[in-house]
């Protein structure tokens, strides 16, 4: 794979999402040797340029990897279902927020190396990866998929952006999304139903047939279609975006962050002086 040596240069895609990039190291880093269990999950500590590396290598290699990025919400969702550890067992799991960067301060004694966020991660894997990519797009609400792409296609022009369904499609019509998708493989197949369904969907139904790269990616595509404002940018600095997202969109997300925060940061310390499992 070969990224772009652009460094501190900053890259617009949509009015809202924004990133710098930088030169990947040399070397291939080894993410099954450097997790952090946070609450359960299996969390790769690596720095934005190794991830970058390291899914740049999947894509030329035509391997098959199931993404991730985990946050406080996450983890909070599978506390208590095993099952659901189970599948992030099979994913590379990248680390997103600062709820879990506080948990691995606690259970680990260090941040993670970077916020990897999917809503800035992605348009970053987009832009490192010099070969014209297939990119597809499943999930959203009926015409989300489509702005997305749409949006996508007018920053990453030598990239090539399909829809292959929104997210409210009948299991009847499953098995040939499936196949379109196998006849298809893209290097890159984004999957936004949120979490936990996402996740679930890509270990169930995916495998190496199916796309180089399958990661679940909640909220993007409503970021890229203007359907949801991201929090400005001195706000997501201070990693409080939680906080903007809450104000916007209260009647939803009070029970995730209003409840959710306070019980993950008290099942972190319940981990810390209380005893912690190994990473699955």
């Amino acid at each position: 794979m070969t990224l772009r040596q652009d460094a501190g240069i900053d890259v617009t895609v949509t009015a809202n999402i924004s990133f710098d990039l930088a030169a990947a190291p040399a070397v291939t880093p080894r993410p099954e040797s450097a997790k952090r269990d946070i609450g359960g999950v299996g969390i790769a500590a690596l720095t934005r340029e190794e991830a970058l590396a390291l899914l740049g290598d999947a894509i030329d290699r035509r391997d098959h990897v199931k993404l991730a990025f985990c946050n406080a919400h996450l983890v909070n969702l599978a506390a208590g279902d095993a099952e659901l550890q189970r599948v992030l067992a099979r994913f590379l799991v990248l680390s997103d927020g600062i709820g879990v960067d506080i948990a691995s301060r606690l259970l680990h004694g260090a941040s993670f190396p970077a916020n990897l966020n999917g809503t800035d991660f992605t348009p970053a894997l987009l832009a490192a990866h010099e070969r014209p990519l297939k990119v597809m797009l499943l999930g959203g609400r009926p015409g989300i998929a489509e702005r997305a792409a749409a949006r996508l296609a007018q920053g990453f022009e030598r990239h090539r952006f399909e829809v292959l369904s929104h997210g409210y499609f009948s299991p009847a019509e499953e098995a040939g999304l499936l196949e379109r998708l196998r006849k298809a493989r893209p290097d890159l197949l984004l999957v936004a139903f949120g979490n936990p369904l996402q996740e679930r969907w890509i270990a169930e139904k995916l495998d190496a047939r199916h796309a180089s790269i399958a990661a679940g990616v909640g909220a993007l595509f409503d970021f890229l279609a203007g359907e949801v404002t991201r929090a400005p940018g001195a706000i997501r600095q201070m990693r409080l975006e939680w906080l903007y997202r809450l104000w916007l969109e209260p009647a939803r997300l009070w029970r995730r962050y209003v409840l959710g925060n306070p019980a993950f940061l008290l099942r972190m310390l319940r981990l810390k002086f209380f005893g912690r499992r190994p990473a699955r």
